[in-house]
């Protein structure tokens, strides 16, 4: 006679549940205590010499304020164009020559142009000269009512020091330029990138020194007309 075995039950599936269940249980507020909480690191902080260095293109690329309005507006729509987006060739590169000495003499020229209000408000525009101001509609300013003394119009020396002023004003957006460093520089060299670098800046500065220095009183032509006089 042969006794049959008693079958065992084994624990495994309980163990097995339990551990899923603590597995999906939420944790309770001692395990959120006792476990190390780590904060995010914090942002690197930035060099001081790049800091610095972007201050200074920041605050030369605002003297772009004090190029004309419309030379300026000519310079940001046809520099991509002539350059072919800085890829220029034989042909491109010496039209973008003629394009920027085009834009600095316009710049040149605009700083000995001024505007004057006759008396029913309308402003003329003109060239001062060494005498006063030569007028572009000289017949319609006369019958609106233009002022008989236009001597304190005329030419000085602060006129010429804008003037120069603001052809390096014109040379420093023109270096900070991509597409017209990349038509004339396509691969600049080490030295050469320093020049690119550091020109602008040191022009910036110099220009925006000597505009408080000598301000100017002129409202030419891409200027705005904010006095009476």
């Amino acid at each position: 006679m042969s006794l049959r075995q008693r079958p065992s039950h084994s624990n495994q599936p309980t163990t097995t549940s339990a551990a899923t269940s603590a597995a999906t249980s939420p944790p309770s507020d001692d395990d959120v205590a006792d476990s190390p909480y780590n904060p995010p690191p914090p942002p690197r902080p930035r060099p001081q010499s790049q800091s610095a260095l972007s201050q200074a293109l920041e605050s030369s690329a605002h003297l772009a304020n004090l190029l004309p309005t419309g030379t300026l507006l000519a310079f940001q729509l046809l520099t991509p164009i002539f350059t072919n987006n800085g890829s220029c060739d034989s042909a491109t590169q010496p039209m973008t020559l003629i394009l920027l000495i085009t834009l600095a003499v316009s710049c040149f020229l605009a700083s000995f142009s001024d505007s004057v209000k006759t008396s029913d408000g309308q402003v003329y525009y003109g060239i001062a000269t060494f005498k006063g101001m030569f007028l572009f509609d000289n017949n319609s300013a006369v019958i609106s009512g233009l002022p008989a003394d236009l001597s304190n119009y005329r030419l000085s020396f602060v006129d010429f020091v804008h003037a120069i002023l603001s052809v390096l004003v014109f040379v420093a957006v023109g270096l900070r330029d991509k597409n017209v460093v990349s038509c004339f520089y396509p691969r600049p060299g080490r030295e050469a990138q320093e020049v690119l670098d550091i020109a602008p800046i040191g022009i910036g500065f110099l220009s925006g020194l000597l505009f408080v220095i000598f301000p100017s009183k002129r409202h030419g032509i891409g200027y705005p007309v904010t006095r009476d006089r």
